[in-house]
């Protein structure tokens, strides 16, 4: 779909905005325009005019998202110099994508040959995905800022039901961790993962739904017919977002655990299958330890269950033993820059390893649970509808079909 931002016509720009025209008449602007391409390109184009030849066109722009230091980016038009030019100039999606709805603001800087500058007045260009007829339900969250839902299949009630579980999500962080969002929140529910896919440049072929910390902004698949799943995948997405905006710095991330457990928290209670591997592991001894746990979790199947079931039996034993406080202090001081352990020891007293025997602790009376598995139908029904492992399978079995293709071929692996 083409979005028609900004056309005018030389006329108009004379009479009615000065700003575009340079001081004597030197650079006139004829007309000034971008097309969206979503979610591809955006294209740039001006017309221009001087008593001499233009010979340099540049468009400067800036994003709208967060970012350590202010940002103004640079793109060279492709033109032919001479007293009456036509620039354009395009941003390719493949190099640098934008999510749906992020706002650009940019200008155009043009010179002549003899060194006369002029620069057209601010405009805003909005990255929309209008290839679906979107509604919008807008909500005041925590500390005042405003979160706006979008959807376009589904009544009243389904993005309703998504609208109440968000704002009790975030009600749940400001109340648990102390967190709440620093930017007004966008969320756009696709009606399929096909649809979500369909806007995304490189999307996997699990990807289901994405959180654009920089941008405030989630694009998610949630058919109407899923609105439970749906539910607990937005307010995963959701915590992540709202965490990793209050931590947001140039200094490093958060330990993986922590990452997951918040957001698993704030789902609600544990799944029953990744709480039944917790207890097993728990009765054979076969924990993970937690500073192994602050890196990528495991490909295998089973080790990535059991990461996060103890990602969030950690956040879980923290808030409960030390509260709220201590929670947003950790969240802070990570921030900062410090180490995980020296976080830790600031907050708690304790590093990793000290976290990793004081919570091992509390599970001593679980070791002699015999674990009655769940039967393998449900394990599989169970995994399929936890947000936090669609992405874990899903590798899984792309890397296992490819191992068999290039068997079967005859194909090196290496």
């Amino acid at each position: 779909m083409i979005k028609r931002i900004f056309l005018i016509t030389s006329a108009l720009l004379l009479l009615l905005s000065p700003s575009l025209v340079a001081a004597g008449d030197d650079i006139v602007v004829t007309a000034s325009d971008v097309e969206v391409n979503f979610p591809s390109q955006a294209v740039f184009t001006l017309e221009a005019e001087s008593y001499i030849d233009i010979v340099d066109v540049r468009l400067y722009y800036q994003v709208d998202k967060m970012n350590y230091v202010e940002v103004v980016s640079e793109g060279w038009a492709d033109f032919t110099p001479a007293s009456m030019i036509e620039a354009n100039w395009v941003w390719d999606m493949r190099n640098a994508s934008l999510p749906p709805g992020a706002e650009v603001t940019y200008w155009w800087m043009i010179e002549d040959a003899d060194g006369n500058r002029f620069e057209t007045s601010p405009e805003i260009m909005h990255f929309d995905d209008e290839r679906y007829l979107w509604q919008s339900l807008t909500s005041t969250v925590p500390q005042g800022g405003e979160l706006t839902l979008f959807w376009y299949e589904g009544g009243d009630s389904f993005s309703q039901e998504l609208m109440d579980a968000c704002e009790e999500g975030l009600a749940r962080l400001t109340q648990d961790i102390g967190t709440y969002p620093e930017r007004p929140i966008k969320i756009y529910i696709y009606a399929s993962t096909s649809d979500l896919q369909g806007a995304m440049i490189f999307p996997q072929e699990w990807s289901g739904g994405v959180a654009f910390t920089a941008f405030s902004t989630i694009a998610i698949g949630i058919p109407p017919s899923e609105l439970d799943w749906g539910k607990r995948a937005l307010l995963h997405e959701l915590t992540h977002l709202v965490v990793h905006q209050a931590t947001f710095s140039p200094y490093g991330q958060l330990p993986l655990w922590l990452d997951e457990g918040l957001a698993m928290y704030n789902e609600g209670e544990l799944d029953p299958v990744l709480r039944s591997y917790l207890e097993e592991a728990i009765s054979e001894d076969e924990l993970i330890s937690v500073r192994s746990l602050c890196s990528p979790f495991s490909a295998e199947t089973e080790k990535a269950l059991l990461s996060y079931a103890q990602s969030y039996s950690l956040v879980e034993y923290l808030l409960d033993n030390y509260g709220q406080d201590s929670m947003l202090d950790l969240l802070t001081i990570l921030k900062q820059g410090s180490t995980y352990d020296e976080a830790l020891i600031e907050v708690y007293g304790f590093d990793i390893d000290g976290l990793d025997a004081l919570w091992r602790g509390t599970l001593a009376s679980h070791t002699a649970i015999v674990v009655s598995r769940i039967p393998e139908q449900s394990e599989g029904t169970a995994w399929q509808s936890h947000p936090a492992l669609i992405a874990v399978l899903a590798a899984l079995a792309t890397a296992l079909a490819l191992w068999i293709w290039r068997r079967s071929s005859g194909k090196s692996t290496i």
